[in-house]
C-alpha cells in the first residue's frame, strides 16, 4: 500500500484524485483548510484503500513540514504527493488587491512549494517518489480577469521542471494543466449562462469531470510513467489547440 498525500482534497480534483488512489489501494492522506462533506468521509473504500484528513493551511509553511513529517513516522514511506490545493477570485487587474494577489500566490504557488520542499528528504532517503500537482492552462497563456491565478499556475509548471532536473533519477515530477473543469470553485464563479459560453469555446463542448483529471494523476504516479519527469501534461478538450482566448475589451478609459 502506497503512502499518498494529496493538498485540497476536500472536494473538486483533489478529492477525485484521492478517491482514485484509495480505490487502488493507496492510504491517502487529504491536507485541506476545510473538511469533508457528504459522502467524502474518511475511512476505508472500495478497493483497499483509505483516506484520512489533516486540517491545515497550505499556505502555512511550518504546519505543512510537520504534517508531513508525522505522515512518514506513522507511515514510514511517502511514495506520491500531489500539490492540488488553489485558490481563484475572478477580478479585473483595475480590481486587485493586495490582500488577495498574496493570499492566491500564498496558496497557489507557495503552497506546492513547501508541500514538496518538505516531502522531498523523505523520498531522497527511501531513493524513490514522484511530486505532482495542479497547473492550469491559465499558466500558458494570458487570460483575462486571472493575472494573479495565472502567474501562480505558470510558476507550478517552471517548480515541476526545477524540481525534476535536481533530483532525477530518484524523484519524478510532473505536473497536469486541465482546462475547464466542473469543480465546486468554478460553480462558485460562473453562472449556468456563463458555463455554457466557455463550453461553446471548447471544441469537446464541455467541461472536464473531476474524476477525468484524477485519471491522469493516477497515471502520472504509475510504474507506466516512469520515465516521464519535469513534464506539464495539458487535459482541455483541445481548448488551447487553437485561437479560443476568451475577448475582453480591457478599461474603455486610459488611466489619469
Amino acid at each position: 500500500m502506497r503512502t499518498v498525500i494529496v493538498s485540497g482534497a476536500s472536494s473538486g480534483i483533489g478529492l477525485a484524485t484521492a478517491e482514485r488512489f484509495a480505490r487502488s489501494g493507496d492510504h491517502v492522506v487529504n491536507l485541506d483548510i476545510q473538511a469533508p462533506t457528504g459522502d467524502a468521509v474518511d475511512g476505508p473504500r472500495e478497493g483497499g484503500g483509505e483516506i484520512r484528513t489533516v486540517m491545515l493551511d497550505i499556505a502555512d509553511w511550518t504546519a505543512v513540514g510537520e504534517a508531513v513529517d508525522r505522515v512518514h513516522a506513522e507511515r514510514g514511506r511517502i511514495d506520491v504527493v500531489i500539490a492540488n490545493a488553489g485558490i481563484s477570485v475572478r477580478h479585473s487587474i483595475l480590481d486587485l488587491t493586495e490582500a488577495d494577489a498574496r493570499r492566491t500566490l500564498d496558496v497557489n504557488l507557495m503552497g506546492v512549494l513547501a508541500l514538496w520542499r518538505h516531502a522531498v528528504p523523505h523520498m531522497l532517503r527511501e531513493g524513490r517518489g514522484v511530486l505532482l500537482a495542479t497547473a492550469s492552462v491559465n499558466g500558458s497563456r494570458g487570460y483575462p480577469l486571472y493575472a494573479d491565478y495565472n502567474a501562480s499556475k505558470a510558476g507550478v509548471a517552471s517548480l515541476c521542471q526545477t524540481f525534476a532536473v535536481e533530483l532525477s533519477p530518484l524523484i519524478r515530477t510532473a505536473c497536469v494543466a486541465p482546462g475547464a473543469v466542473l469543480t465546486p470553485m468554478q460553480r462558485a464563479e460562473y453562472t449556468d449562462a456563463m458555463l455554457d459560453e466557455v463550453n461553446e469555446r471548447i471544441p469537446a463542448r464541455r467541461h472536464a469531470l473531476p474524476e477525468e483529471i484524477a485519471d491522469v494523476f493516477h497515471f502520472l504516479a504509475s510504474p507506466q510513467a516512469s520515465f516521464i519527469s519535469g513534464q506539464q501534461f495539458t487535459v482541455d478538450g483541445a481548448e488551447t489547440a487553437g485561437a479560443t482566448t476568451a475577448f475582453f475589451p480591457g478599461p474603455t478609459e486610459p488611466m489619469r
